[in-house]
């Protein structure tokens, strides 16, 4: 808890008040969602907003962090990136609180002593308040970390992702048609899970990405992690599958010579060989494209709208869900269809009382 407010510092996504709270940020809040519905989403916490607009005021940066996101509105690429580099140097320095410190050490001992591992892996991952929402706003524009391992990397990784609220490429998304929505005061959580060491790992959609077809589960998948697909430094396998009976209608099998994986040489993840005799081979059998489409129509049900899905396969053969988002492309397209049908269809109806503009048959409808 902070010594000032009873917001906590760090959120269990397997705790009741995690679903749906905002402390979480977008990313955190659908695990937690997801890990209420009963889906199989690796352990973790999250370091809530509450705890980053702590450190800021306790490091005396609240004030000037504002000023740093108004003045990035309309200035130059070079002004960016020159507040931001002053800027995040700062959040670097800056002291953590011993209370909030203690807490992420704590939590971290937590997590260790669930999983029965001292020094578990894990992803220290940035959740912005606004990230992975159904608009999709500041989506993909913060920081990820795989592999990280033990509570003194941790908290340096937690760091990051504070300062990554202020890289240049944040200060200058613009998403909305306001460009001064970015000087808003975004908060961020950041989520500390478990690492799935992964066989294959991958992104699937509850539509065909392609056409909008919402018959079909499309799975875009590799060897190794899926940082390899998210990135786009692998060509992914990509499965199409019909929703209803699960039969795969296409397949295309990349030719994969290399994988994102821990490499004990750098102590990190990084790019490492496949194995030959896995080069040419399918990273899913056909028992693990069946059970990824039905995950999928289970999720899309869920949530009651299409969904964009990163997954994972252990080397047991276990299918874990990593992180939901909502499908915003075909959704958003589809939706302003919508509209326009809608309008058309008053339009057609003022027409008619009006005793103007539809003819049928040669005839005007009156």
């Amino acid at each position: 808890m902070t010594t000032a407010t009873a917001s906590p510092f760090v959120l269990w996504i397997d705790e009741p008040e995690a679903v749906g709270s905002k402390l979480l940020g977008g990313k955190f809040a659908s695990l937690a969602e997801m890990t209420a519905g009963g889906f199989a989403v690796p352990g973790g916490f999250g370091i809530t907003t509450t705890a980053y607009r702590y450190f800021l005021e306790s490091a005396g940066l609240a004030e000037r962090a504002r000023q740093v996101r108004a003045e990035a509105v309309g200035a130059d690429l070079a002004r960016v990136q020159e507040i931001s580099a002053e800027f995040t140097a700062a959040i670097e320095a800056a002291p953590l609180p011993a209370d909030l410190e203690a807490a992420v050490r704590s939590a971290y001992a937590e997590l260790e002593r669930r999983t029965g591992r001292e020094g578990l892996p894990v992803a220290v991952r940035s959740s912005g308040e606004s990230e992975d929402l159904a608009g999709a706003s500041f989506a993909g524009q913060y920081d990820t970390f795989l592999w990280i391992r033990g509570a003194e990397d941790v908290l340096k990784h937690v760091r990051s992702c504070w300062a990554g609220m202020f890289g240049a490429a944040v200060l200058t998304y613009r998403p909305d048609a306001d460009p001064a929505a970015v000087a808003v005061d975004h908060g961020i959580c950041v989520g500390v899970q478990q690492m799935v060491e992964a066989r294959s790992a991958g992104v699937m959609f509850t539509l065909d990405p392609v056409t909008g077809d919402r018959s079909k589960v499309v799975i875009e998948g590799c060897w190794g992690l899926g940082e390899g697909v998210v990135s786009g430094g692998v060509t992914p396998s990509r499965y199409v599958v019909d929703k209803v009976t699960f039969e795969v209608l296409k397949r295309d099998v990349a030719h994969q010579e290399q994988q994102y994986s821990f490499d004990p040489a750098i102590a990190a993840v990084g790019l490492v060989p496949v194995a030959a005799e896995l080069c040419a081979a399918p990273c899913l059998d056909d028992v693990q494209i069946h059970a990824l489409a039905e995950l999928a129509k289970r999720i899309e049900r869920h949530r009651g709208a299409p969904q964009d899905i990163e997954w994972a396969v252990s080397a047991t053969g276990d299918v874990h869900v990593l992180q939901v988002r909502p499908e915003t492309v075909w959704s958003h397209r589809q939706a302003e269809q919508l509209v326009t049908e809608k309008k058309s269809a008053v339009s057609h109806v003022l027409a008619r009382f009006a005793g103007v503009g539809v003819v049928q048959g040669g005839n005007r409808a009156s």
